[in-house]
Formats: structure tokens, C-alpha cells, sequence
């Protein structure tokens, strides 16, 4: 059982999609302090001095931030765009292979008794007729 496990853990989606998992957490966190740190500062200081991380209202005792949400749907947009941009560079970098010349025809057809013979036949097999 244990080999078995090895062998799945082992396998190259696994291990991919592991990585992927770590480096998009981490892609997270930097794109959270982008919006956080760089971004929101300044849309709130367009619009007024205004710090969105602090917007809220209250329902009875619950606290609703509707400024982290809107925060959450930027962070969302900025990575949504950045995976667009990434994607789309290496799908584009990704040179599609040329494709295989012609291959030169090996078989032609006799003009009398219309078989297929080989191009190099001076004389059809088949009817026995002259080729040029």
C-alpha cells in the first residue's frame, strides 16, 4: 500500500499541482499587498481621503466591512487579469511546430488503364502499356 501511495504522490500532476498550490498562495499574498498597500490607498485618497478596509455599517450587532469585500473583488480582478496576461504570453511563446513538407508521391497513375504503379515504372505491370 505504502508503494502505491509513492507511485500516485510521485506522479508529475501531483507534484504540479502542489507546487501550483504553494506558488499561487504566495502570488496571493503579493497581489493582497499590492491591493492593500499600493492600490486602495491611493483610490481612497481619489476619492476623498477615504480607507476602504474601515467601510462598514452595522445590522444590530452584526458589522457588515462591504470595504473588505469590495478589497476581496479587487484582489480577485488584479490576479484574474495577471493569470489572463500569463497565460495568454505562453500560449504565444509556445511555437507551434511547422508543418512537415510534402512528401514526395511515390505511385502515379497509368494514362491507359488507369492503375496506380510506381513512379519510377517505365512500362505499366498491369497492361503493359509504354510510359513516358
Amino acid at each position: 500500500m505504502f508503494k502505491e501511495f509513492k507511485e500516485f504522490v510521485m506522479r508529475g500532476n501531483v507534484l504540479d499541482m502542489a507546487i501550483g498550490v504553494i506558488v499561487g498562495g504566495a502570488f496571493g499574498k503579493i497581489v493582497g499587498s499590492l491591493v492593500n498597500d499600493i492600490l486602495m490607498p491611493v483610490v481612497g485618497l481619489a476619492m476623498g481621503g477615504i480607507n476602504f478596509s474601515e467601510l462598514s455599517f452595522s445590522v444590530g450587532s452584526a458589522v457588515i466591512k462591504w470595504g473588505a469585500f469590495i478589497q476581496s473583488i479587487i484582489d480577485f480582478l488584479i490576479i484574474a487579469l495577471v493569470i489572463f496576461i500569463i497565460v495568454k504570453t505562453a500560449n504565444a511563446a509556445r511555437k507551434q511546430p511547422a508543418p512537415a513538407p510534402a512528401a514526395e508521391p511515390t505511385t502515379k497513375e497509368c494514362p491507359h488503364c488507369f492503375s496506380v504503379i510506381s513512379i519510377k515504372a517505365t512500362r505499366c505491370p498491369n497492361c503493359t502499356s509504354e510510359l513516358k
